[in-house]
């Protein structure tokens, strides 16, 4: 083992020996390699069509991830995992997003 692979886990093991102790708070998101795209998208109640154009994800994509024959990046993971944990949250927060940008694309056609 190299000594700068040794110097990265030592530094997550004092880390989470930290945390642990509750001396420091933890800043590193752990997202799960592997994620059930097909279960959040069910949970929602939503449809495949409704739920990629709902959330922003390209249709074919979506069957890809729920089918098995990829898996989305650790991002879109990250994505998934917030719609599965808040979904009309997330619906709520996409709908002021949307409102907020064509108002400011508004704004600059009247000028």
């Amino acid at each position: 083992m190299s000594k700068k692979v040794f110097d990265q886990i030592a530094e997550g093991l004092n880390e989470a020996l930290a945390v642990a102790r509750g001396e420091a708070e933890p800043y590193k998101l752990h997202v799960p390699a592997e994620i059930d795209v097909k279960a959040i998208r069910v949970r929602t109640g939503l449809t495949q069509k409704d739920f990629a154009a709902t959330f922003g994800f390209g249709f074919d994509q979506l069957k890809q991830w729920e089918q098995g024959r990829s898996r989305p990046v650790q991002a879109m993971r990250a994505y998934l995992l917030l719609i599965n944990s808040e979904p009309q949250k997330m619906v709520q927060a996409l709908r002021q997003i949307n409102h907020a940008s064509h108002e400011v694309a508004g704004k600059r056609a009247a000028c």
